[in-house]
């Protein structure tokens, strides 16, 4: 293992072991919390269920859960025998595609509850004697539990994918998002200047391997849109035909159209009054002002083709949410080196929707773009590949496995994302195909 790849550096709080303590002892909570949240708000039939094929049934994320927590925190760190061998294969995300789980012999939804508790009991009183300042990679730092806070809050992102899924009433509920008081100002691109800037990071002590480690890139000048596209401005495009010309398809992207017959994002469908949309189990009209959600890569890429623009690849993303001309560094987020804040960024599954285009001033990045974080996953240009230098740590499955031109990436996180699981280096991928994601996009253009 190289050291761009082992957890290196302090905390935002400091190195003083307690105060990282109890940085890991509030992630793990806070998960635990919402994973309760999206796993008790629906009851045992519909835990077991699949609501989709794309995803696994509830009750199977709730024992995966503690199934790596028991590997990591118990098995790995502390050395203790295995509480539950028989089922790490039931678990096992890469042994058993998600469509097949449900014909799985699965903890039941009483059983799974009660092997996650004990897990996290016995994990807490790991915690509570771990020397974070010092010992091996996976102990420096706290670094194991913030990957297992990572882990269940990524998880908790999936389980509330299957809710959006599931059909029938409502069960979930939220305050919306603030308005965007200032956003018809607001030109509708800025300058990203060129140059050079440092991308990735080799101090911050719980980012994943595919982050490592930070290295520098030479990126050209080009402009980005100071928001994420609209709903309004994605509606332009449908009505323009864009889903009946090809010219402005990949290959891929007209072949899925094509056989899936799509007219407009996943969820939305037309009546007499214009455009509607099923959110969490409630039909209401599309918002116009509102990032528009629940579009594939194709989709984002031949609307950036229609309107004479482009994907921006990764790092001219990471750049504009990082980059800050004044003092040549690159930042935690893009406000600056503090944690998320309500005033910063949608985040967290506080509002069960993006926020309007052009909210959180407070959170824009150096060159002036807006909701950088947050709000929808953004769709970029790149394949998923390895930062230069990269090694896997703690284990292959994580990263290196989907390296390659399979898998788009997609930055910034959504209002589904937990803070403890989204940085301005923090990197998502998955297959150009995929709609039930919170993935929207902006678009970019060269000088």
């Amino acid at each position: 293992m190289t050291d761009s790849a082992t957890p290196t550096g302090s905390a935002p709080e400091g190195a003083d072991p307690e105060a990282l303590r109890q940085r890991a002892l509030a992630a793990l909570l806070t998960a635990r919390e919402r994973t309760a949240l999206l796993t008790d708000s629906v009851d045992d039939q519909e835990l077991t269920a699949q609501h989709s094929p794309l995803m696994s049934p509830l009750v199977w994320d709730l024992a995966h859960i503690g199934n790596q927590e028991e590997l990591w925190l118990l098995r790995a760190v502390a050395g203790r025998e295995a509480m539950r061998p028989e089922i790490d294969g039931l678990y096992d995300a890469f042994e058993h595609p998600r469509a097949t789980r449900p014909s799985l012999p699965l903890l039941a939804p009483a059983e799974a509850r009660t092997y996650a508790a004990e897990v996290r009991g016995r994990a807490l009183d790991v915690l509570d004697g771990a020397a974070l300042d010092g010992g091996g990679p996976l102990v420096r730092s706290g670094f194991a539990f913030g990957m297992i806070a990572q882990h269940e809050q990524q998880h908790d992102e999936t389980m509330l994918i299957t809710h959006q899924l599931r059909s029938g009433t409502a069960v979930l509920s939220a305050p919306v998002p603030p308005a965007a008081t200032d956003a018809g100002g607001l030109p509708a691109e800025v300058l990203v200047p060129g140059g050079p800037f440092t991308m990735g990071t080799s101090t911050e002590p719980w980012a994943l391997d595919n982050e490592r480690p930070a290295h520098v890139r030479d990126v050209p000048g080009f402009f980005i849109d100071t928001t994420p596209v609209t709903c309004g401005a994605y509606q332009a495009f449908i009505e323009d035909g864009g889903y009946t010309e090809r010219r402005w398809w990949e290959p891929g992207g007209w072949e899925m159209v094509r056989e899936h017959e799509l007219t407009a994002p996943l969820f939305w469908h037309r009546d007499a009054g214009g455009w509607l949309r099923r959110r969490f189990g409630v039909t209401e009209e599309v918002p116009a002002n509102e990032p528009v959600l629940h579009v594939s890569w194709y989709e984002a890429d031949a609307y950036a083709r229609w309107a004479g623009r482009r994907l921006p690849t990764e790092a001219e993303w990471e750049k504009a949410a990082r980059h800050d001309p004044a003092s040549g560094r690159s930042r935690r987020y893009p406000w600056g080196d503090e944690d998320p804040s309500p005033e910063l960024a949608n985040l967290g599954q506080r509002h069960l929707r993006p926020a309007p285009a052009g909210a959180y001033p407070q959170g824009q990045s150096p060159c002036g773009a807006r909701q950088l974080m947050g709000d929808v996953w953004e769709w970029t240009s790149s394949d998923f590949l390895p930062h230069p230098g990269f090694s896997p740590f703690p284990y292959r499955e994580y990263s290196e496995v989907f390296f390659g031109p399979d898998h788009k990436v997609l930055r910034g996180g959504s209002f589904a994302v937990d803070p403890v699981a989204c940085r301005g280096t923090f990197r998502n991928w998955d297959l150009p195909v995929r709609r039930q994601i919170f993935s929207g996009f902006r678009t970019a253009r060269d000088l």
